[in-house]
């Protein structure tokens, strides 16, 4: 259950929502714990590596020699020549992931597709799927009583209040 908020200016109700999906995530992962990208915990979840993680791709190069020196000269990597094999590391997640790799920190990214719209549903499936991984028990998750999770202030009325459903 989520505690949704709904309403105009002061008056504020709230209500509680379930969410619910349909359609059975598939959460993607990619590790700095072996050179592959693999990370035994999460295979355990029976999640999946990262598909095309190749740290000899010309672009998972870039950015660990930018990320190990500092710079490295744009002659040597053309950004014309981008192709299929470029997108993951074109993502933001990306750059991120070989700075603290190349720092030598663990570094485990969950990735999952979702659709342009509300969003919410995949960022709580993502956040159960973190908890586990990094081995958080109920108690320390608990959203102040009212659910697992709390829900930030910016996602209270980004999309207003849920359709009502005894029109279908």
């Amino acid at each position: 259950m989520l505690r949704q908020w709904y309403g105009e200016g002061r008056r504020r109700k709230s209500r509680n929502v379930e969410v619910i999906s349909s359609v059975k995530l598939i959460i993607h992962y990619l590790s700095s714990s072996n050179t592959d990208g693999s990370d035994n915990d999460c295979e355990r979840f029976r999640w999946n590596r990262l598909q095309n993680y190749s740290p000899d791709q010309s672009t998972w190069k870039y950015l660990n020699e930018l990320a190990e020196d500092g710079s490295v000269p744009d002659e040597d990597f053309s950004f014309e020549e981008l192709g299929d094999d470029d997108y993951y590391p074109s993502l933001p997640f990306a750059a991120l992931f070989s700075f603290l790799k190349a720092k030598g920190i663990k570094v485990t990214c969950l990735l999952c597709y979702c659709s342009e719209g509300d969003n919410i549903p995949e960022a709580f499936y993502l956040a159960e799927a973190t908890s586990k991984l990094v081995g958080l028990s109920q108690n320390e998750i608990d959203g102040g009583g009212t659910g697992k999770w709390t829900i930030p202030f910016s996602w209270q009325s980004v999309y207003g209040p849920p359709v009502d459903m005894t029109l279908f």
